[in-house]
């Protein structure tokens, strides 16, 4: 996959433009100026960002670059195969569309001839080509596939997210501290667990496999006993699910923001 990375309409404050080339390919970036002591390389969906001490002559960033190079390849791949799995949400809302739904790929088949949406397949252990079926002609308007599409995932969130709860609560000797949980599509966050037991989780978590949305659960009920991130939090989240690191590291690639990804 060719490298797509262009210079932005507008550049954020105090940051120049910069471009190079990493082995026979074009790289553009992000510079910015600061009093820091060494030369910091990130990668997000800006794409690469270069922060360097105000001493630090071109010369020597262009070191940087080179030593780091076959890294920083690696990741812009990844960050680019990223982006165009969530550009799909501008075609998914359509007759044999594909829209993620616990960690597989279902296809979008419009039918006006149904009264109700229709799901082909398991609703706990969907498998990929398995259809929804919605109550809508061929060529109906994508915001109208689009609504109906989120109304059969939040029925289902609600379900399965129910269940994954009371399945930790059961292993709890605290779950009488819970009180009740609420399904919500924040911006920034995939879950919250507050002071008075309510637990919230962002209904998107469907989107995800079984293993992400435990790991986001667990989480939060690990928060009615210990309401911080401190040692004996992660203690008790790896007591529910020991092997919640993987899944942690794999949620840590997205963004609640973009979902649908894939």
């Amino acid at each position: 996959m060719k490298l797509q990375l262009l210079k932005p309409a507008k550049l954020p404050p105090q940051s120049l433009w910069r471009e190079t080339e990493l082995d026979a390919q074009a790289v553009g970036y992000l510079l910015r100026r600061s009093n820091r002591k060494s030369i910091g390389l990130r990668i997000s969906d800006e794409g690469l960002i270069i922060t360097a001490p105000l001493w630090v002559v071109d010369h020597h960033i262009e070191d940087a670059l080179q030593s780091k190079k076959a890294w920083i390849l690696r990741k812009l791949h990844e960050r680019q195969t990223r982006l165009t799995q969530q550009a799909m949400t501008q075609t998914v809302w359509q007759d044999g569309g594909l829209l993620p739904y616990l960690g597989v790929s279902i296809q979008l088949q419009l039918n006006p001839l149904l009264s109700h949406s229709v799901f082909s397949g398991s609703a706990l252990a969907p498998k990929a080509g398995d259809r929804l079926c919605l109550h809508l002609t061929a060529d109906a308007d994508s915001q109208r596939v689009q609504d109906l599409c989120h109304v059969w995932l939040q029925q289902q969130a609600s379900s399965y997210l129910e269940q994954r709860l009371q399945h930790f609560l059961a292993h709890c000797d605290y779950a009488a501290r819970f009180s009740r949980l609420r399904l919500a599509n924040p911006q920034k966050r995939w879950g919250s667990c507050s002071s008075a037991g309510v637990i919230m989780l962002n209904w998107r978590l469907i989107h995800f496999q079984p293993t992400i949305i435990d790991y986001v659960v667990a989480h939060e009920v690990a928060h009615l006993k210990e309401m911080n991130h401190g040692p004996l939090f992660w203690q008790e989240v790896e007591r529910l699910l020991p092997d919640f690191y993987t899944a942690r590291q794999q949620l840590k690639q997205f963004d609640p923001a973009s979902l649908p990804l894939f």
